[in-house]
């Protein structure tokens, strides 16, 4: 199973290129600037990122706003600051972000000329009335076609995706991931929705008009589809929005938490273990798990042993280093 470790030099490139405000979107909140980056500002960037170590399989990576449809000029500039490092191999290539609409022949031939290894697209839904409702300016056929364009050009392909946007549900959540799988993307991103100050939803949360999920209900859904993923072999390389970059200061409501991803990993463990136990009397039992996955299986702060304990199960925790993830036993002690 592929659970690569990611390693990205971030740069922020403003909400300039994106045709349309989305409901869930405030740039500023997310990316933490409103000032537009220049050529020098990649190469101060790069240069800090490499004192000290090696960043000969990292990417410089553009996130923020919609790349492809920022100034051409403006784009292109950027793209020649950031392929000198390429050149030399100080760094492995580049990633962008940018929207499903905003990909065509021309544009896909650019990016490969300057070194642009990886496109990363927000589909946020595969469901069009709920990619209507959220005013993203483009239905699910957009996202299938520029996949498409993306992956016969020889490029990465992530998928990003939200989960509890205005108008979706649970349902609508697992069917999008399902025609993500289906699309094979190298890398996906799964972002709960949070609602951020001066955006749609905002406004819409607080006339009453959209209920967000609660952090149970986000980690419920977001743990049956990083298993999905898994299963898929697909790596999530991001899940929850990253803590930090004034998120907590736009942050109104919504589910974030710092160590999102490990509540959802935990949350994995114990409905494997709760499968397992069925037939199982009451009493000690010994788990054993890979030596890298303890904490995942004990939960945060032990959360899952103790509720264990409370269902009538006394645990103790073995360790196998030819365990893969989310692969464990269980044998009665009684």
């Amino acid at each position: 199973m592929n659970d690569m470790k990611h390693i990205n030099i971030a740069l922020f490139v403003p909400h300039m290129g994106c045709p349309n405000q989305c409901s869930f979107c405030n740039q500023k909140s997310i990316s933490g600037q409103a000032k537009q980056i220049n050529a020098d500002d990649v190469k101060s960037a790069v240069n800090t990122a490499l004192e000290g170590r090696d960043c000969a399989q990292a990417e410089i990576a553009f996130f923020g706003g919609s790349f492809t449809a920022i100034d051409r000029d403006y784009m292109i500039s950027l793209l020649e600051a950031a392929s000198e490092f390429i050149r030399v191999g100080q760094v492995k290539g580049i990633r962008v972000s940018t929207r499903p609409d905003c990909i065509d022949e021309e544009v896909l031939g650019i990016l490969k000329s300057y070194g642009v290894t990886a496109i990363e697209l927000g589909c946020q839904s595969m469901d069009d009335g709920v990619l209507r409702a959220n005013l993203r300016g483009h239905d699910a056929q957009a996202v299938v076609r520029a996949s498409g364009l993306i992956k016969s050009k020889g490029f990465e392909l992530g998928l990003q995706m939200m989960t509890g946007l205005y108008m979706s549900d649970s349902t609508k959540d697992i069917e999008t991931a399902e025609k993500i799988i289906e699309l094979s993307p190298d890398t996906v991103r799964i972002y709960p929705t949070v609602v951020l100050e001066g955006t749609m939803l905002c406004d819409k949360y607080t006339a009453g008009e959209y209920r967000v999920q609660t952090l149970e209900e986000g980690v419920e859904l977001c743990s049956k589809l990083l298993l999905m993923f898994h299963n898929a072999d697909i790596p999530v390389i991001r899940l929850g929005l990253h803590s930090g970059g004034n998120v907590e200061e736009g942050f109104v409501a919504g589910v974030y938490h710092p160590a999102f991803r490990e509540l959802c990993e935990s949350r994995i463990y114990l409905d494997k273990i709760k499968e397992k136990l069925v037939g199982i009397p009451y009493g000690e039992i010994e788990i054993t798990v890979g030596t890298k996955f303890i904490s995942q299986l004990t939960g945060q702060k032990k959360t899952n042993l103790k509720h264990l304990e409370e269902m009538g199960y006394r645990c103790s925790v073995v360790q196998n280093p030819a365990f893969k993830k989310y692969e464990l036993t269980i044998i009665p002690k009684g």
